[in-house]
C-alpha cells in the first residue's frame, strides 16, 4: 500500500461516524435521483418504442360528415406542419351483442358501445395497427377487435342490432393501435353497410406532424387542421401525448416528489460532506503539518482528503443504485404489462450518469477544505492549536452571563458565537432536515386527501344496492350460474324505505350507462344522479356542481382527451338517439381512469336508457349507531330486493406505495441532517475539551455539561426550524401540482393547502428536535470525560 493510501485508510478508520454520515447521505441522494430520473425515462420508453415502430398518430381527429366532404379531408394532408396522414375513415358508434357462446360470455349479452372504423388494411403511413392474433378484415361480415377491449377471441360472432338488417359479424383478429384510434375495424364497404340512413356521418383522420413534442405544438397543429376545413367540421381530436400520459400516469406521478427529494439529498450531501472534510482538516491541522514535514506535497494532501470523501461516497452510490433499482421494480412493472411486453427497467445510462454526477458533487464539496489543507504551512500547522482564540465569542459570553439563566445555559447560548462558520453549517443542516419534514408531512396530508376524495359517492356512510346484478356500466349483468338474475328493486320502494328509516339524514341515487361521447374514442361511462348530491359531490377544480338538466361535470383528463373546456358541449349518442350536455364544472376523481361523465338522470332518459337508480348513497344523522342502522334498514329492504352495507371505499395501492416512499426518504434525509449536527457538535466538543476540563475543575456537574452542549445547538435548531418551515411549504406547493399534471389531473386547492396553524407550529419545532437529537451523543461523551484527561488535552 502506498503512503497516500495509508493516510486515506487511517483517516477513514479514525472518523467512523463521519464515514457513516457520508455513506448514508450519498445513498439517499442517489436512491431518490435514480428513481426520479429512471422512472421519467423508463416509464415512457415502451410507449415511445411502440409509437415509433407503428408510426403512431400524433393527432386522431373526428369530423362531422355533414359539414365536410371526404375529398376536403384528404386535402388536409397538405396542411401546414403535416408530414403524413391517413384517412378519411368512416367512424361509427355501435353497440354489439354476443351471437355465440364463449368461455367468458354466453350468447345474447349486450356489450358496451364500440367505435368502429372502416379501414382497408392494417398498414399505413400513420398508425400501423399491429395484429396480435388472427388476420385483418378483408371482406364484409368480418371485424377486427382492439386487443384488451372486449372479452372475445377470433371466431366469436357479434350482432349489431341497431345497424340496418342487424348484421352479424365474425371476429377474425385482435389488433393493437398504440394510440387507441378505434375499438374495432371493418372494411370500408362494411362500414357503409353498418351506417343507418339519416344518421350524421363521422369521419376519422390520423395525422403526424413535423413538430409535436409538446402540448403547445400539438394544439397549434390542431388549429392548423381546423383552419383547413369548414368551421365546426372538426368535432374532436385526441393527442398522442394525452394517451401516453394516461398509460404512464401511475408511474409518472412518482417523478416530481422523487426529484424534489433527490435535489434535497444532493444539496444536503454537498453540505454535510463539506462539513465533514472541513472538520477533519480543522481537527487534524497538526497531523497535516507532520505529513508535510515527512515529505507529502500539497497535492498529495489534497488528494488524501478528497479521497477520504470519495471512498465512502462511492460505497453510498453503489448501495443507492441497488436500492433505487429495487424500488423501481414494482412501480415499472405495470408499464410493461400495459404494452404486453417485459417489465420496464431503469436504463443503464441512468445508472451510470447519476452516480458519476453525485461523485462529482462530492469531490467539489471536499475540494474546498482539502485545498485549504494543502495550502497550510508546515511549521504553522505543527504549532497551531485547535481551541478558538480567547477573543472569539467573548462579547456573547459576557451578554449571556448577565441574563437570569443558569450558568450552563448561558455558556451554551454563547458557544455558537465562538465559531460562527461552524454554527452556520449546523443551522443549514438543521434547516434542510426541518424543510424535509415539512415537505414530507405536507405530501402525506395531500396523499391522504387524494385517497379519501378520489372515489365518487364517498361522502355517505352507507351504500344501498338495488339488486339486478352490478354489471359494468352499459353492459348486461350475466349470472355466474347461468340462471335468472335478481330483479332490480323498485326505486320508489327503496326511497320510501330510506325516508322511513330512523337515522337517515339524506340520500341520492345513481344510475350508470355507457354511451358514445363526441371527441372520445370508445365508450364513455355516464354516472347519472337522482336527487340532491351536492353534499357528496367530488371536489371541484373549476366551475360548479350540477344544478339542473342538460349539464355535466368531468375531470381535467376528460377535457384534455376531448379537446374541450368548461362551458363547451358534448354530444352523447346511444342507438341512434342523441342529446347534448354542457360542461359546467371540472372535478377531481380517479374512478374509471377519470374519464367518467357526471350528469343528471334526465340525460339517460333523453337517450332512451333506463334511468332508474341501481345504487344509493346514504348519509346518516350524527350519533347514529351504524351497525344497528344497517340491521334495521336491511330488514326493511330485504323484501323489496335491495341490500345496505357500510361504505368502506377502496384504497389505492399506488398512493400507499407513495406514502411509504415519502416516509422512507424523509426519515433518511432527517437522519442525515441529524448526523450532520452530531458531526459538528463532536468537532466543537473536541476542540473545546480543554475548556470543558477547566469548567469541570471549577465544579460543573455532568448534568450541567449535557445542558450546556445541548443548549449550544437548541437555539440554532429553533431559528433554523422556524426559517425552514416556509421553505418546506413553498416546495410542497410547487411539487404537488406537478404530481397532478403528471397524471393529467388538476388537484383541488383544498388538497394542496393542507397546512394549518397548529401543524405549522409543531413543524417549526422540528429543527429543535433534530438539533437536540444530533447533540445527545456528544453531550454524553462530554459529560463522561474525566477532568484530568480534559485538562491535559491541548
Amino acid at each position: 500500500m502506498s503512503a497516500l493510501g495509508g493516510v486515506v485508510r487511517a483517516g477513514l478508520g479514525r472518523r467512523r461516524v463521519q464515514t457513516a454520515v457520508m455513506i448514508l447521505t450519498t445513498l439517499m441522494a442517489v436512491t431518490a435521483s435514480v428513481l426520479a430520473a429512471g422512472l421519467l425515462v423508463a416509464a415512457r420508453a415502451p410507449f415511445d418504442h411502440a409509437f415509433a415502430e407503428q408510426y403512431g398518430a400524433h393527432l386522431t381527429a373526428q369530423f362531422d360528415g355533414t359539414k365536410v366532404t371526404a375529398p376536403q379531408l384528404a386535402a388536409t394532408a397538405r396542411a401546414s406542419g403535416v408530414t403524413a396522414a391517413a384517412g378519411p375513415f368512416r367512424s361509427l358508434s355501435l353497440r354489439p351483442r354476443t351471437a355465440s357462446r364463449s368461455d367468458v360470455l354466453p350468447a345474447g349479452v349486450d356489450l358496451p358501445p364500440l367505435t368502429v372504423v372502416g379501414r382497408a388494411d392494417a398498414a399505413g403511413r400513420v398508425d400501423g395497427v399491429g395484429l396480435v392474433t388472427g388476420t385483418w378484415a378483408t371482406r364484409p361480415g368480418q371485424i377486427v377487435v382492439a386487443y384488451g377491449g372486449l372479452p372475445v377471441q377470433p371466431g366469436a360472432r357479434l350482432t349489431f342490432r341497431t345497424a340496418p338488417g342487424s348484421p352479424t359479424l365474425t371476429v377474425v383478429g385482435l389488433a393493437r393501435s398504440v394510440t387507441g384510434t378505434a375499438d374495432a375495424w371493418v372494411t370500408p364497404a362494411q362500414a357503409g353497410a353498418l351506417t343507418t340512413k339519416g344518421d350524421p356521418l363521422t369521419y376519422e383522420m390520423l395525422y403526424r406532424f413535423r413538430h409535436a413534442g409538446t402540448d403547445g405544438q400539438v394544439s397549434a397543429d390542431r388549429a392548423a387542421i381546423a383552419a383547413a376545413v369548414p368551421k365546426g367540421a372538426l368535432t374532436g381530436a385526441a393527442s398522442y401525448l394525452t394517451v401516453r400520459q394516461q398509460q404512464t400516469a401511475n408511474t409518472m406521478a412518482f417523478v416530481p416528489f422523487l426529484a424534489a427529494f433527490g435535489v434535497l439529498g444532493l444539496l444536503l450531501s454537498v453540505l454535510v460532506i463539506g462539513i465533514v472534510v472541513s472538520g477533519a482538516v480543522g481537527a487534524a491541522t497538526r497531523r497535516i503539518g507532520i505529513l508535510k514535514s515527512l515529505g507529502f506535497t500539497p497535492a498529495q494532501v489534497v488528494r488524501a482528503y478528497v479521497g477520504q470523501a470519495l471512498i465512502p461516497a462511492a460505497v453510498g452510490c453503489v448501495l443507492g443504485l441497488v436500492l433505487g433499482n429495487l424500488l423501481a421494480i414494482p412501480v415499472l412493472g405495470e408499464v410493461g404489462r400495459a404494452f404486453d411486453g417485459p417489465s420496464a427497467s431503469i436504463p443503464v445510462w441512468i445508472d451510470a450518469v447519476v452516480p458519476l454526477a453525485a461523485l462529482a458533487l462530492v469531490a467539489a464539496a471536499a475540494l474546498v477544505p482539502a485545498l485549504r489543507a494543502g495550502r497550510l504551512r508546515t511549521v504553522e500547522a505543527i504549532t497551531v492549536g485547535r481551541t478558538p482564540g480567547a477573543g472569539r465569542g467573548r462579547l456573547a459570553r459576557r451578554l449571556t452571563g448577565r441574563l437570569p439563566l443558569p450558568r450552563a445555559v448561558g455558556l451554551g447560548l454563547a458557544n455558537p458565537f465562538a465559531r460562527p462558520g461552524r454554527s452556520a453549517t449546523t443551522a443549514a443542516a438543521v434547516a434542510f432536515g426541518a424543510a424535509t419534514v415539512t415537505f414530507g408531512v405536507g405530501l402525506a396530508l395531500t396523499l391522504g386527501a387524494v385517497q379519501s376524495g378520489r372515489m365518487l359517492d364517498s361522502g355517505g356512510s352507507v351504500v344501498v344496492e338495488a339488486g339486478g346484478g352490478q354489471a359494468p356500466p352499459g353492459a348486461q349483468a350475466v349470472p355466474a350460474n347461468g340462471g335468472p338474475g335478481t330483479p332490480q328493486a323498485d326505486p320508489a320502494a327503496v326511497a320510501a324505505a330510506l325516508r322511513a328509516q330512523h337515522g337517515t339524514r339524506r340520500f341520492y341515487g345513481t344510475a350508470q350507462a355507457q354511451v358514445a361521447a363526441s371527441g372520445i374514442t370508445g365508450a364513455t361511462t355516464v354516472v347519472a344522479y337522482q336527487g340532491d348530491a351536492a353534499w357528496a359531490a367530488p371536489q371541484m377544480v373549476s366551475g360548479r356542481w350540477l344544478d339542473g338538466p342538460g349539464q355535466a361535470v368531468v375531470t381535467t383528463r376528460f377535457l384534455k382527451a376531448a379537446g374541450i373546456r368548461v362551458g363547451d358541449t358534448v354530444t352523447l349518442t346511444e342507438r341512434g338517439r342523441r342529446t347534448s350536455v354542457r360542461i359546467v364544472g371540472e372535478a377531481f376523481f380517479t374512478v374509471g381512469q377519470g374519464m367518467e361523465l357526471l350528469t343528471r338522470t334526465s340525460t339517460l332518459a333523453a337517450l332512451g336508457l333506463d334511468a332508474a337508480p341501481g345504487r344509493y348513497a346514504v348519509q346518516t344523522k350524527p350519533g347514529t349507531d351504524l351497525t344497528h342502522y344497517l340491521t334495521s334498514l336491511n330488514a326493511a329492504l330485504d323484501p323489496i330486493g335491495a341490500m345496505a352495507q357500510a361504505n368502506t371505499g377502496e384504497t389505492s395501492d399506488v398512493i400507499v406505495t407513495m406514502d411509504a416512499l415519502v416516509g422512507m426518504l424523509t426519515l433518511m434525509l432527517v437522519a442525515v441532517a441529524g448526523l450532520g449536527v452530531l458531526n459538528t457538535v463532536v468537532l466543537d466538543t473536541r476542540d473545546r475539551v480543554h475548556d470543558l476540563g477547566v469548567l469541570k475543575a471549577l465544579g460543573m456537574a455532568p448534568r450541567q455539561t449535557v445542558t450546556m452542549v445541548i443548549t449550544s445547538v437548541a437555539a440554532i435548531g429553533l431559528v433554523a426550524g422556524a426559517t425552514a418551515v416556509p421553505a418546506g411549504v413553498a416546495l410542497h406547493r410547487y411539487v404537488t401540482p406537478l404530481m397532478g399534471r403528471a397524471v393529467g389531473m388538476t388537484l383541488p386547492t383544498a388538497d394542496i393547502a393542507v397546512y394549518h396553524a397548529p401543524q405549522l407550529a409543531l413543524l417549526a419545532l422540528g429543527g429543535l428536535v433534530i438539533a437536540v437529537a444530533g447533540a445527545l451523543l456528544p453531550a454524553g461523551w462530554a459529560a463522561r470525560k474525566d477532568t484530568a484527561g480534559a485538562l491535559r488535552t491541548e
